[in-house]
């Protein structure tokens, strides 16, 4: 288990922290955690098309990283460090038109100073929207 202190993260509080910034803005709520990963989702609507009316890959882009980069700093005691999105790189697979897709983040690698996720964006009907990889630093809060 890599989450802090071996316990699952807080789902709520997670999607709280981005309410007022990107995430809470494109409306990402984080879904579900498991021992090495953390899911959230995005709904496909005004906010996050491109003008022909397909999700925009960097909405995808935005949603993969925050959903990596949550999860990666639920590992740290973020009094002392956080993670900030270093390289990513996304695929993009399919269309998705309407309703919700949802990113699943699994940590490749968590070392003391960088840690490497892997994120599944997948449509509602379990489809493959978006292939993700994203390093991010591990850095200091002081």
């Amino acid at each position: 288990m890599i989450w802090l202190n071996g316990t699952k993260p807080d789902l709520a509080a997670m999607t709280a922290l981005g309410a007022k910034s990107m995430p809470g803005l494109l409306g990402i709520e984080f879904v579900d955690a498991g021992d090495d990963w953390v899911s959230a989702r995005m709904p496909v609507d005004a906010r996050t098309h491109q003008p022909f009316g397909r999700l925009h890959g960097g909405a995808s882009v935005a949603l993969a990283e925050t959903v990596a980069s949550m999860g990666g700093a639920m590992t740290l005691d973020l009094t002392k460090q956080t993670t900030v999105g270093l390289e990513i790189n996304a695929n993009h697979i399919r269309p998705a038109m309407s309703g919700y897709v949802t990113a699943t983040a699994k940590a490749e690698s968590a070392g003391r100073t960088t840690q490497i996720w892997t994120i599944r964006i997948t449509n509602e009907e379990g489809k493959l929207v978006c292939l993700s990889r994203i390093t991010l630093a591990v850095i200091s809060v002081a």
